[in-house]
């Protein structure tokens, strides 16, 4: 089916820009893209128009796509929505919406964050930490705001990467992430929402305090 070919396209492209296998400001043609998949141009277009709509890259007429950077004043604007709407999910988020399964996979996150901090192991601190933050999301079962804020977090995701790794250390901890879930189990969404509102909130200067320092334009 088309769709099929599509997310295909759409979940191949998605990897390589978040990883950096396509840097931003890697331009190309479609039919140069499409190749580059060993696909069809129908799909990969179709494809292309999913990724700008989230964010990642720019249609540019007649020259193709391109993959945005992401500045200073992008960060700061991701990081205020994210200030903004995190919260509001988490304080309507109560015990009864996390099953036995749903907390399982939330405690095997945080003991995944505490292995990765053990081996000083940055990409796989991240990588759980973001599946944590999305598996919160969803199980507050407003889907507009999930899909939303997930698509803040792959936008900011390349740019957060880079500037950790020039910090050389995550930004937070294991317990930051033990507390938010105790709070939910223990039915205060206030104490949640402003726990994620604060780990926003230093991880948005944190990560300004790099990009000023370093005096980077954009990663």
């Amino acid at each position: 089916m088309k769709s099929t070919r599509v997310d295909r396209a759409y979940d191949r492209l998605k990897e390589d820009i978040l990883s950096s296998g396509l840097p931003p400001g890697f331009q190309a043609p479609e039919p140069d893209i499409a190749e580059r998949l060993g696909m069809s141009r129908t799909p990969v277009r179709e494809a292309l128009i999913r990724l700008e709509a989230d964010g990642l890259v720019e249609l540019v007429p007649r020259r193709g796509a391109k993959v945005l950077a992401l500045s200073l004043e992008d960060l700061s604007e991701i990081y205020d929505l994210l200030i903004a709407l995190e919260p509001c999910a988490l304080a309507k988020l109560t015990s009864e919406k996390i099953d036995a399964e749903a907390l399982e996979e939330l405690e095997a996150l945080i003991g995944e964050m505490e292995g990765a901090q053990r081996a000083r192991d940055l990409d796989a601190w991240v990588d759980a930490d973001d599946r944590f933050h999305r598996k919160l999301l969803s199980l507050s079962g407003n889907q507009r705001l999930t899909h939303f804020t997930g698509s803040l977090l792959d936008q900011v995701h390349r740019g957060r990467m880079v500037l950790l790794r020039m910090l050389k250390a995550p930004i937070g901890n294991v317990q930051q992430h033990r507390d938010v879930l105790a709070a939910i189990l223990t039915g205060d969404g206030a104490a949640a929402a402003d726990l994620a509102r604060r780990h926003r909130i230093a991880a948005k200067q944190a990560l300004e305090d790099v990009f000023s320092s370093c005096r980077l334009s954009q990663v």
